[in-house]
């Protein structure tokens, strides 16, 4: 592993296993399963987590492994898990788990917390930690966007929980995202890990894989590897993201792959959304996209909160929406692949997607009403205010 800054952080390692799991119904089950038979130690680094039905399976899971005599180390993002009760708490704070929360805030008050960062300048407030990364026993790591909350677990009704993907991986890479847990784990615990890192063995006709991650404006090889790779692409760019508000590059580069022939598409959230304001911010790139041939389908039967991108065959999936929160100020990570079964899979989820949409397509958008446009005026001009007000932020520090 090379020094961060430079051109590849973590290697591409040959020989890993994956699998592909949509939706809470799918990934919360083999999480438990694998945790329930963890026999070493346990990671968790995770932005969302919240107190519910959900918490309470995974909080006995935890428990039962750490009575089990395995070592569990939690790493929960301090804002992120705002809405995990103190019981709650205290039930991880027992049996041995080692709870850690990143970046730890001054308050859970909203109002004192925007206080800080618009009048008293504290712009470290707005660094969270986004990634969403399991690792159990060093033999097998979960990456992708999901949260410990009811929105993505509910046995009762798993039709209502959100359109998520998390992979499932075995084999070589798992040891950088042991790396990768224990780098984030060292800026705030007060207890470092002596683990040693472990070598799992490489899987036959298992493929290639990598950990992109990034670290705020300071460091962001996810961003990198992705505008690479859109700009390599030569047949498709299929992109998904749960909050759709891009740099100006990044609109350029699509623009740009699409007027060259490339079939260039975005998955992003239809009218189910957690948060409809960034929706309409983002709806007002639509009309140029779609003047320059990208095709736009908007997510109908569930929220979408699935962030993926496949460039021909290259795939990357993880925590990063590729908006400009993430890309400022978040620690995020994504699991890069180059394996021909696993990029057919990924081509098929999409597909599955696409034909749960609805096209948005130009001479339609051109007859929105008046409303809408409005909505995208105001909200876009906020989120061009936000940007620059956090950009100053971060030219202080």
């Amino acid at each position: 592993m090379t020094k961060a800054g430079k051109k590849d952080f973590f290697p591409w390692r040959e020989g890993n296993r994956y699998e592909l799991l949509l939706n809470g119904e799918r990934f919360f089950p083999e999480i438990l399963a694998a945790i329930g038979s963890a026999r070493d130690y346990i990671f968790v680094e995770l932005y969302l987590a919240e107190s519910g039905r959900a918490a309470d399976c995974f909080i006995a899971a935890l428990q039962k492994a750490a009575q089990r005599g395995a070592q569990v180390f939690l790493l929960l993002d301090d804002y992120g898990s705002m809405a995990l009760h103190e019981e709650d708490r205290r039930r991880l704070g027992r049996d041995g788990i080692r709870l850690v929360f990143y970046n730890p805030l001054s308050s859970h008050n909203s109002l004192r917390n925007l206080y800080r960062i618009l009048w008293r300048k504290a712009g470290y407030d707005l660094h969270r930690d986004h990634r969403k990364l399991i690792v159990v026993d060093g033999a097998a790591a979960f990456v992708g966007g999901l949260g410990i909350t009811d929105e993505f677990y509910s046995p009762a009704q798993p039709e209502r929980c959100w359109r998520e993907n998390v992979v499932r991986i075995e084999g070589p890479v798992v040891a950088d995202w042991h790396r990768l847990f224990i780098r984030a784990w060292e800026r705030f615990a007060p207890v470092r890990i002596s683990l040693p890192v472990p070598e799992p063995a490489a899987k036959k006709d298992g493929g290639r894989a990598r950990v992109a991650f990034s670290e705020g404006a300071r460091y962001n090889d996810i961003k990198r590897q992705s505008l690479k790779h859109i700009v390599k692409a030569r047949r498709r760019i299929w992109f998904s993201t749960a909050y759709f508000l891009p740099s100006w590059r990044f609109l350029r580069k699509l623009r740009r792959a699409a007027r060259n022939g490339v079939d260039v598409r975005l998955l992003l959230p239809g009218p189910r959304t957690d948060h409809p304001v960034v929706r309409h911010a983002g709806r007002r790139h639509y009309s140029r996209l779609l003047r320059h041939g990208v095709r736009i389908f908007e997510y109908q039967p569930r929220v979408l909160h699935a962030k993926s991108l496949l460039c021909d065959d290259w795939v990357s999936l993880g925590s990063n929406n590729f908006d400009h929160w993430g890309l400022t100020w978040n620690l995020e990570a994504n699991l890069e692949v180059e394996d021909p079964a696993f990029t057919a899979t990924v081509q098929q989820m999409f597909e599955g997607d696409f034909a749960e949409s609805v096209e948005i397509r130009l001479e339609g958008w051109r007859r929105r009403v008046w409303r809408q446009r409005l909505l995208e005026s105001i909200w876009g001009r906020m989120d061009n205010l936000a940007t620059r007000i956090t950009s100053r932020l971060r030219r202080r520090r």
